[in-house]
């Protein structure tokens, strides 16, 4: 292990603890901003200029910090996200605590602890004099979990803006970090057709329900031919009022994943398809929604900067892999607009989403030095692409 390094894990821990003792699920928006003015004047004290951006209707804080010029692209961005699923009170009804080496939370995986990773990052390479020789920008948003629909396209313009991307989702236990995901969205397949007494008369109606059974049946042949890393599942069923009326309208909600970006128009054929092949006479069939975020694919540039990660494995001494996910993130938003991307760099943890929710709190110094060690290299090229 590097010997100038110096364990920040007492520090972390006490700034955990803070982090997740406030409530910022994505509708808090004052919790929200609460987290991010903890960071703030941390994120300032290394050196970098920093903004409390209000994005979409909502006004969804977002935090932004950098040290680059304005027509400077940044050698680094670091994105993060500030909202937890969490409803208020939460934190608490089950606040921060510790037991042995694992810590838990509402968020304190996803992502209280990978924001934390970022900023002591930072603060370890500003010690270091290191941070000076890179061009850095941080992006912190606040509706993530919610699909960050008022933050895409900031997080866009500032991933095109950079030569490469670090996403600070939880790493996985292992230390396996993840350099592909899924691009996601859903569909809704929606019949109308006429009722009718389902006892006295049932031969007037059309039934909407039995059609909407038969399109499941054939998204579920679609499910199982498209190929590996497309999936196409019916998780919604909707139909009919009372027992004794023929339905006159049904629907089925779709969750669609794809593993590239090839995947998508296939996809996109089979659903506008699907109008134009009805199975019961008198009904009509309407499909919405589509294929929302793009795929996180990696590339050989991500493989080349992934390769700087494992060389500097071996000095932070511990072994590292990586995995593909059909889970999405901002770093899809990242990745679709070219940039390298390397997903999963979060404090190591698990059960995201659930009560039992938990980070390795022995993996937090191994972590920082080995980041640290990949920016020092970033920084020792001159911050240009290998």
């Amino acid at each position: 292990m590097d010997t100038r390094f110096r364990s920040r894990a007492d520090g972390f821990i006490h700034d955990l603890k803070t982090l997740v003792n406030i409530d910022s699920g994505s509708d808090n928006i004052a919790g929200i901003e609460k987290v991010a003015r903890f960071l703030a004047p941390r994120l300032e004290a290394v050196g970098l200029a920093v903004s409390l951006e209000k994005l979409g209707e909502r006004g969804v804080p977002c935090l932004h910090a950098h040290n680059t010029a304005a027509d400077q692209k940044a050698d680094l961005l670091m994105l993060g996200h500030m909202d937890t699923v969490f409803p208020a009170g939460e934190a608490k009804r089950r606040p921060f605590a510790v037991a042995g080496n694992r810590a838990t939370g509402p968020g304190v995986c996803d992502m209280k602890g990978g924001l934390l990773m970022a900023l002591h990052v930072l603060e370890t390479l500003h010690c270091r004099g290191l941070l000076e020789r890179l061009s850095v920008k941080v992006c912190f948003n606040g509706d993530e979990e919610v699909g960050s629909r008022a933050s895409r396209a900031w997080i866009q313009s500032h991933a095109a803006g950079s030569r490469r991307a670090f996403v600070f989702e939880p790493c996985r236990p292992g230390y396996r970090f993840v350099l592909k995901r899924k691009g996601g969205g859903s569909f809704r397949v929606t019949a109308t057709g006429m009722s009718a007494h389902a006892g006295v008369e049932p031969e007037l109606g059309a039934n909407a329900a039995v059609e909407i059974a038969h399109q499941i049946l054939a998204i579920q042949k679609f499910n199982q031919r498209a190929g590996e890393g497309v999936s196409a599942n019916v998780t919604v069923i909707a139909g009919g009022t009372k027992t004794n009326i023929i339905p006159d309208a049904a629907r089925a909600s779709v969750d669609v994943r794809v593993a590239r970006s090839s995947d998508i128009a296939p996809v996109k054929s089979f659903f506008s398809s699907l109008p134009d092949r009805t199975h019961v006479p008198g009904v009509s069939l309407s499909v919405s929604g589509g294929v929302s975020r793009p795929p996180m694919e990696a590339d050989d540039r991500t493989m080349q900067l992934w390769d700087l990660f494992t060389q500097n494995a071996i000095e932070a001494g511990i072994q590292i892999g990586y995995i593909a996910t059909g889970g999405c993130s901002d770093g899809n938003f990242a990745s679709a607009v070219g940039t390298p991307t390397i997903d999963g760099m979060g404090l190591v943890g698990g059960n995201a989403h659930r009560s039992d929710e938990y980070v390795d709190l022995s993996c937090i110094d191994p972590q920082i030095q080995l980041i640290a060690g990949v920016c020092q290299a970033i920084a020792r090229n001159g911050g240009g692409d290998r």
